[in-house]
């Protein structure tokens, strides 16, 4: 289990062992493996602003 947050807005968090049901992400999925064209749903940044903590 990993966890992300967004670097930009540091609001929108992510569990990968959860996924995301909302956002239509499977659990086990990373960040890095998110559609191109996915955007944080607070911010809008790109998926590349997704860090561990």
């Amino acid at each position: 289990m990993t966890e992300y947050l967004c670097n930009v807005c540091n609001v929108f968090e992510y569990d990968n062992a959860e996924g995301n049901a909302e956002l239509g992400i499977a659990p086990g999925t990373k960040p890095e493996d998110f559609p191109d064209d996915w955007k944080c749903p607070i911010c809008g940044a790109d998926k590349s602003h997704q860090i561990p903590v």
